[in-house]
């Protein structure tokens, strides 16, 4: 399976301290519906824990997921900045959810190679 993040995603959890490992902490969560919330078209929010810190206080997080095929971090708020996404973001999420999880493997190669999306390596 396929574990990306956008762009804007990653210079976010960047800023945020936010390793690779606690995101792929989060796929394997929403893989066994630990911590997640389904937002409808493949969208789910997901906890992520802040570095030296517990879920309740974390990150939460938008990925595109389908199962067995790929998982897309698209956007993440700290806890504390934000309550929650709005009913226009939830849209504009499910548009861009849609449009991502149709890429087939050649354009996720291509997508990569454009740096629009990144892989999710250990160690980073």
């Amino acid at each position: 399976m396929k574990k990306l993040s956008t762009k804007w995603f990653t210079k976010w959890a960047r800023k945020s301290g936010l390793k690779n490992e606690n995101m792929i902490q989060a796929i394997e969560n929403l893989e066994n519906d630990l911590s997640t919330a389904n937002l409808g078209s493949c969208l789910y929010k997901v906890r992520v824990n802040r570095p030296h810190s517990g879920k309740s206080s974390g990150f939460r997080t938008i990925v595109v997921y389908k199962e067995n095929d790929k998982a897309i971090f698209l956007y993440g708020f700290g806890k504390k900045e934000k309550d929650n996404i709005n009913q226009a973001e939830l849209k504009y999420f499910k548009k861009l959810g849609k449009d991502l999880i149709s890429l087939n493997k050649d354009q996720i190669k291509k997508s990569i190679e454009q740096q629009i999306l990144f892989e999710l390596e250990v160690g980073k």
